[in-house]
């Protein structure tokens, strides 16, 4: 049985990624989070140079960081000043004998782009959030070259559903929704992104954690572009909410890309492969 341990376990992505692993018999799991803790509490990001911080958190197989400041605010101060702090913690894992390990990225890293992205794709990130994981994947990527260690980069894309908590536009319809509002202002709603339910990516996740066949840069997605607006009025129509969009109020954004999603190819040989 293989213990994995995974930080941010109480994070939006993480309870989700708790809940897929905790159903699997071949796997013990643990978390623990910067803010307080499924299993274990602890400050992983404070105590990032803790010597002994290996075996104290049940010397796991597995690593699945999630653990996050501010994802949902892109220019947070927060990015680069705890990314000193992510590479202490990930290298003292490494250093100690973690021989798996995977690490959550996002599509943000990239910037601005047309079509389709895959683990080739240069990067060239516009807000401090896609600065900081930009950075981090590189620092991991060059300290483990010459280690033999499995390391995987989960560059993850546009994330729906448990939308109370998502901090997205869907999570603001849903209030509004409640607030008896029956429009809000919006923009064109003809860019399309790769969106995947968050139980889904919790799957994608947790599959691609446990193998090591492939490693390096790998997308959890849905591998398909969907417009924003055939995103946003399925979303009303499935919720039943009695509130419309006023399309066209606000501008596309100059850095928004008008199609942009991540190739599946990995992802899905994973999925299909890896014992569910």
């Amino acid at each position: 049985m293989k213990k994995i341990l995974v930080t941010g376990a109480n994070g939006y992505i993480g309870r989700h990624v708790i809940t897929f692993l905790q159903q699997r018999k071949d796997v013990l799991v643990t978390g623990c989070d910067v803010t307080g803790g499924c299993h274990i509490v602890r400050d992983i990001l404070k105590d990032a140079k803790e010597v002994s911080l290996y075996e104290q958190l049940g010397k796991p197989d597995c690593l699945i960081h999630l653990a996050w400041q501010d994802g949902f605010k892109h220019n947070a101060d927060s990015h680069l000043n705890n990314l000193p702090k992510h590479v202490e913690f990930l290298k003292n894992m490494i250093d100690a004998g973690c021989k798996n390990i995977s690490v959550m990225g996002t599509m943000h890293e990239v910037g601005y782009w047309e079509g389709e992205i895959t683990a080739q794709t240069p990067c060239n990130p516009l807000s401090m959030y896609g600065i900081a994981k930009n950075a981090l994947r590189q620092v991991l990527m060059s300290y483990t070259a010459d280690k033999d260690i499995s390391l995987k980069w989960l560059r993850g894309y546009y994330i729906v559903g448990d939308d109370k908590f998502n901090h997205s536009i869907f999570a603001k319809i849903l209030q509004m929704a409640q607030e008896g509002k029956e429009s809000f202002p919006f923009t064109t709603g003809v860019n399309k992104y790769d969106f995947i339910d968050v139980k889904e990516l919790a799957k994608q996740i947790s599959l691609a954690a446990i193998q090591t066949e492939f490693d390096g840069i790998i997308n959890v997605c849905s591998g398909k572009p969907v417009s924003l607006k055939d995103k946003v009025e399925s979303f009303i129509k499935e919720h039943n909410l009695n509130i419309k969009p006023e399309y066209g109020v606000f501008p596309t954004r100059k850095y928004d890309s008008p199609c942009i999603y991540g190739n599946a190819d990995i992802i899905r040989k994973i999925v299909s492969v890896v014992r569910q």
